[in-house]
């Protein structure tokens, strides 16, 4: 199954009040393994970078001014996205802004299926907090160098949280070679040593004690014929 852990950054909290998106990060997942591919878009959006939002994800007005529109890259876009299952933290936020990104270039709304983490996250830990660096500390992700908000770094960590709220490393989330090979290496722990398969089976010593123990056992069950 592939699947896309997504993220956004934004100039604010309002796409209906005129906000915009300003970084777009991907990441793709098949059967919750990374694959290697990812997508990292910075965008300009057009507007002033609002304070607020820029002490969140240290986006400035001179960063962006030489990034290319949303226009310019939204069949990048969804070339990557394809028919996979979007991963998302709080989907509404970034569905709610993509669509209206989608909007002003004339392209209907995004139909992928989509979990929302932080409604799997509240089902899987009532009453607990469910916030991206909440999730990080309950499962051990590391998040220290989230010192700023950043949409590709945030689908990093999110992936591993996905991972952990999916059923945890039993589900063998791994790196792809790939993923190696480009340094992303956040999402899985490589110093747990790989343990060896233990023998099931009964050795010929404990096959003769269990012999000998059936023995000494007087009128047994398993010998009993119904009448």
């Amino acid at each position: 199954m592939r699947e896309v852990v997504l993220d956004t950054e934004t100039t604010g909290l309002d796409p209906l009040a005129g906000h915009r998106v300003v970084e777009i990060g991907c990441i793709e997942l098949v059967n919750l393994v990374a694959t290697g591919r990812s997508l990292q878009l910075y965008l300009n959006p057009e507007m002033p970078m609002p304070a607020g939002a820029q002490e969140v994800h240290g986006l400035s007005d001179e960063f962006l001014a030489d990034k290319p529109l949303f226009a310019d890259k939204v069949d990048e876009l969804l070339e990557f996205l394809g028919d996979a299952q979007l991963v998302i933290h709080n989907a509404q936020f970034d569905l709610g802004f993509l669509n209206a990104e989608f909007a002003r270039v004339g392209k209907p709304k995004l139909a992928n299926d989509y979990v929302d983490t932080v409604s799997l996250a509240r089902r899987k830990f009532p009453g607990q907090r469910a916030s991206l660096d909440a999730l990080c500390d309950r499962f051990g992700v590391d998040n220290t160098k989230r010192a700023k908000h950043g949409a590709l770094l945030d689908s990093e960590l999110l992936a591993e949280v996905y991972l952990e709220l999916s059923g945890g490393r039993q589900r063998d989330l791994g790196l792809a070679p790939e993923m190696a090979a480009a340094g992303l290496t956040g999402l899985v722990d490589q110093s747990r040593p790989i343990r060896p398969p233990r023998p099931h089976a009964a050795s010929p010593a404990e096959l003769a004690a269990h012999i000998e123990f059936l023995k000494k056992i007087s009128d047994p069950l398993w010998l009993k014929v119904d009448a």
